[in-house]
């Protein structure tokens, strides 16, 4: 278990793009299961609908990529450092299968598929109750920024 602070000890987002609200669990180099929690006063919502609100869906994905970002640095070992930044790279097979809305928890599932050549590839499901709202492969990176 992970709490906001532990989070932002390792994830160098802050509002309004820190998109991890708690860590429920790592098993390690394997898998993560996190949570957003999807509030009304997010700012993208005052946009994104009027009148019908819904979580853009890049949004999503970023959540997922930031939940990986964790299960990366507890898989490497690592803690991140203002000289290195875990990037997010690329993504397949992204598909959205419900809106995300205010009210809504969403419970991000990431597994790690593969590591190759300093590039990670995870597969990620968000689900809202028991139906996903979108799943997708995705792929980062730790790159030194000094």
């Amino acid at each position: 278990m992970m709490d906001i602070h532990a989070i932002l000890k390792q994830l160098p987002h802050r509002y309004p793009l820190l998109l991890v609200d708690r860590v429920l669990e790592i098993q390690h180099n394997h898998s993560i299961r996190a949570v957003k929690n999807v509030t009304f006063n997010e700012p993208y919502f005052t946009g994104h609908f009027p009148g019908h609100p819904v979580m853009p869906g890049v949004l999503i994905l970023e959540a997922l990529a930031q939940a990986a970002g964790l299960l990366a640095f507890d898989a490497m070992g690592k803690v991140p450092d203002e000289n290195n930044i875990y990037y997010f790279v690329g993504i397949d097979n992204a598909r959205f299968k419900r809106p995300v809305q205010p009210g809504d928890q969403l419970l991000l599932n990431v597994s790690i598929d593969r590591v190759r050549g300093g590039i990670h590839k995870f597969k990620g499901v968000a689900l809202v109750g028991d139906e996903v709202a979108c799943e997708a492969e995705l792929m980062c990176t730790m790159r030194n920024v000094s």
